[in-house]
């Protein structure tokens, strides 16, 4: 069984989208096999899904506001190119750890009302 390392943010509520990143993971075909609080700031999901499901899961995932890291997307395409040219004789496990970073809503507009200098 393959383990991936997969890291994104979002600017979304975390109330309003962990409903909905669950239904996205169970729509998807993946089962959440553990979900914990890192920080005031960030999530932890383990999920497990079958290969041939992955890009389910991927585009489920981004159509609820998370933003993935270039790295996640670089895993997700790793994984939607393999299934597309592997002959799947047999249904092939894959868990995930996505790590969710929940960033406050900070423009540049209140960054230069507040006197703020980018560096």
């Amino acid at each position: 069984m393959e383990s991936l390392e997969i890291h994104a943010f979002t600017y979304e509520q975390r109330y309003g989208l962990l409903p909905e990143l669950v239904s996205a993971f169970s729509n998807s075909g993946g089962w959440i096999h553990d979900r914990k609080t890192l920080s005031p700031t960030n999530m932890e999901f383990r999920v497990e899904i079958q290969l041939h499901a992955v890009l389910d899961l991927y585009a489920a995932i981004l159509a609820t506001g998370i933003e993935l890291t270039r790295s996640g997307h670089e895993a997700f395409t790793e994984l939607c190119t393999r299934r597309k040219h592997l002959r799947l004789t047999t249904d092939q496990i894959v868990t995930l750890r996505l790590e969710i970073t929940f960033l406050e809503d900070v423009t540049l507009h209140s960054l230069l009302a507040s006197g703020s200098t980018l560096a």
